[in-house]
């Protein structure tokens, strides 16, 4: 089964739209551990990331046994919590299977890191078009409204990666 590690970043922006459910969408397991919850203390997204992990079945584990490695690739970047994603990267990687785990993150470096350790990476726009064209889970019009929701609460795209989006939400 996938284990699917949400950073915080990913939260704050799917918690400011109200949409963190749409991370039930995926075929895993979620995991958003305990220093990463910790860290989402602005509203609205820190009521509804309550809310979520409510009604949902989360994974708030850290897996301790690798966060001092996953502290030490890092090196001289201070993740803070996001630091906990890639020890469950670790914890849960397979070098045969690379949907073993997945970290849906907007940090760069936290994606760069996830994906050389052999994780599937996505964001929170990938989490909206995942949820419309493979799971079915939004019809294309409420994803592409969620989309433009996103970019006027500040979390950008570029105008190109808006259009594929959009693009790909409508098949």
């Amino acid at each position: 089964m996938t284990r699917i590690y949400v950073g915080p970043t990913s939260l704050y922006d799917l918690g400011q739209v109200g949409e963190l459910a749409l991370l039930g969408a995926f075929d895993g397991d979620v995991v958003v551990p305990t220093p990463v919850i910790e860290e989402v203390a602005i509203e609205p997204t820190a009521t509804n990331l309550a809310e979520f992990l409510g009604s949902e079945p989360v994974s708030t584990a850290v897996d301790e046994g690798h966060l001092e490695q996953a502290r030490s690739l890092l090196g001289e970047k201070q993740l803070g919590p996001a630091a906990t994603v890639l020890a469950g990267v670790l914890a849960h990687r397979d070098p045969a299977d690379r949907s073993a785990v997945a970290v849906v993150s907007e940090d760069r470096t936290v994606r760069r890191m996830a994906q050389g350790l052999g994780s599937a990476v996505t964001s929170s726009f990938g989490v909206v078009v995942r949820a419309a064209v493979e799971d079915d889970a939004l019809s294309p019009s409420a994803a592409k409204r969620i989309i433009r929701r996103m970019d006027q609460h500040g979390m950008h795209l570029t105008g190109e990666l808006r259009e594929r989006a959009v693009g790909e939400v409508s098949g």
